[in-house]
C-alpha cells in the first residue's frame, strides 16, 4: 500500500489509460477523486471496479478545459477526502481528428491546444495550493512531440510537446515547495483512442517491428504512473519518459 491514505486527482480518469491508473492508484491505497467529460457509464463502471476492490473513490464530471469546472473538481476532492491533494495525473487530451496544416483553422488549433495544453495548466494551477507538504504531478505527452506524430497530427504532436515543455518549466518552479512534476510520453498502446485514429495495418506492422514485440497495455501505464505517484521516485522530476516497447529512443 504504497500510497495509503494520499488523494489522487484523475482527470479523465473514467476509462482507458484513466480507468487503469484510478483503479491501480486505489489498490495502493490512495483515495481516489476521478474526472470524466460526459459518460457517466465508464464513471460508474470505474468506481465499481474501485470499491469492489476495497478502495474509496468519487467521480466528478466536468469540461477540464474551463477554469470554472476545474474548481468544481478540487471542491469536490475536498468535501470527499479533505483539502490536501497529494497527487494530480493530468490524463485529459486526445487526437480529436486527423487535419493536414491547409485543412486546419483558428478553431482546430485553438480545440487542441485547449483540451491538450490548457487541461494541464488550469489543474496545475488549482492542485498547487493543496499540496502543502509536497506532492507529485504526473502529465501526459505522446511520442508524437517526440517525432512529430503521423499524418494530421500535428497539432496534436505541438500541443503535447508543449506538455513535455510546461512539465520541465513546472518541475524548476514547484521543486522548491518539494512538487515534483514528471510525464509520460506513451507510444502505440492497445486502448478505443488508437481503435478510432490508427488503422489496422499501422498497429499490425508495429507489433512486427518495435523491439518487445507487441503493444503496450493500460496497465503498462497504469504501473509507471504509480512509481512516479510513489516516493519511491522522490528523486525524479522534470522527466518525459518514453514507454513505447522501444519504438522509439530519446
Amino acid at each position: 500500500m504504497k500510497l495509503k491514505d494520499k488523494v489522487a486527482v484523475v482527470t479523465g480518469g473514467a476509462r482507458d489509460l484513466g480507468r487503469a491508473i484510478s483503479v491501480k492508484l486505489a489498490s495502493e491505497g490512495a483515495n481516489v477523486v476521478l474526472n470524466y467529460f460526459d459518460n457517466k457509464e465508464d464513471a460508474d463502471i470505474t468506481l465499481e471496479l474501485i470499491t469492489n476492490a476495497g478502495g474509496k473513490a468519487v467521480a466528478v464530471q466536468g469540461d477540464m478545459t474551463k477554469a470554472a469546472d476545474v474548481k468544481k473538481l478540487f471542491d469536490e476532492s475536498k468535501k470527499a477526502f479533505g483539502p490536501t491533494v497529494d497527487i494530480l495525473v493530468n490524463v485529459v487530451g486526445g487526437l480529436v481528428g486527423r487535419k493536414a496544416i491547409t485543412e486546419q483553422d483558428e478553431a482546430w488549433y485553438d480545440f487542441l491546444m485547449d483540451v491538450n495544453m490548457r487541461s494541464v495548466f488550469l489543474c496545475t494551477k488549482e492542485a498547487v495550493p493543496a499540496m502543502a507538504n509536497g506532492g507529485s504531478i504526473i502529465n501526459f505527452s505522446s511520442q508524437a512531440a517526440r517525432d512529430g506524430g503521423g499524418p494530421g497530427a500535428s497539432m496534436y504532436a505541438t500541443a503535447k510537446a508543449a506538455v513535455m515543455c510546461h512539465t520541465r518549466a513546472m518541475a524548476k518552479e514547484l521543486g522548491p515547495l518539494g512538487i515534483r512534476v514528471n510525464a509520460l510520453a506513451p507510444g502505440m498502446i492497445a486502448t478505443s483512442f488508437h481503435d478510432r485514429f490508427t488503422n489496422p495495418a499501422a498497429r499490425e506492422n508495429l507489433e512486427k517491428t518495435v523491439p518487445l514485440r507487441r503493444q503496450g497495455a493500460a496497465t503498462d501505464i497504469a504501473d509507471l504512473v504509480c512509481y512516479l505517484a510513489s516516493d519511491e521516485s522522490a528523486y525524479i522530476t522534470g522527466t518525459n519518459i518514453d514507454i513505447n516497447g522501444g519504438a522509439w529512443f530519446s
